[in-house]
């Protein structure tokens, strides 16, 4: 195997295990990422996990903060608005396009990866709800048969990690959005396009709608630990 292989496969280790850390709440919005941390947990170079640290910046998952380094992003509440709204639509059009052009064997494989979330999130497998999740939208982008609809979602979704923990463990909202997955099914198996196409646009902003709440409940908190702070400082 070539130098340069070896190179790729550890940045992509690096940007698979920071990805998952984030969605599954190891790292905070806000909270530093250490070269030498990330290279002891993935033990790979540190040229490695700066090039994956780029990557992860373009993607708009981390940033990098001028005198402290790369860290978790943190996105507004407007940003949040707004990708969501991108999403909403992006979703829409992919389950009509999947209703109207996936295969009988696509569709039993997107109920299948539907069913393996519900199992992890009665197991509290926080990594089987991740991976599952990613699988639902790599086969729903499969069945399209349009490539940019599924490059354009992905890197939606990949920002939207940030809130994946927090948006899971929100009072009712796994067993909701449960609910929304499997109604989305039921018309995808009906072959019912416009009614998929609602189905994942009312996901979408129910999601949308929990994370707005997350950001404002992490608001709260930051406004309430500064207060505290400068009480003590006075």
């Amino acid at each position: 195997m070539s130098e340069q292989k070896i190179t790729q496969s550890a940045r992509e280790l690096v940007e698979d295990s920071i990805r998952l850390g984030i969605a599954v709440g190891d790292f905070l919005p806000g909270e530093p990422l250490r070269e030498r941390e990330i290279c002891e947990l993935t033990g790979v170079s540190r040229s490695a996990v700066r090039e994956a640290f780029r990557s992860l910046e373009a993607e708009g998952l981390i940033t990098t903060v001028r005198y402290r380094g790369p860290m978790v992003s943190q996105l507004s509440i407007e940003e949040v608005r707004s990708i969501y709204e991108l999403r909403g639509i992006l979703e829409s059009q992919a389950a009509r396009l999947f209703t109207l052009r996936a295969s009988d064997e696509q569709c039993a494989r997107l109920r299948q990866t539907v069913e393996d979330i519900g199992r992890g999130h009665d197991t509290q497998d926080m990594v089987l709800v991740i991976s599952s999740s990613a699988d639902f939208y790599h086969v729903l982008a499969e069945g399209t048969g349009n490539v940019a609809i599924g490059q354009t979602l992905f890197s939606l979704l990949n920002r939207l990690a940030l809130f994946r923990f927090s948006s899971t463990r929100w009072p009712g909202r796994a067993e909701k959005s449960m609910a929304e997955l499997r109604a989305i099914i039921c018309a995808v198996e009906q072959r019912n396009a416009e009614a998929a196409a609602q189905r994942a646009r009312e996901h979408t902003e129910a999601s949308g709608e929990i994370a707005l709440l997350v950001i404002e409940e992490r608001n709260r908190g930051a406004l309430a630990s500064g207060r505290t702070r400068r009480r003590k400082t006075a």
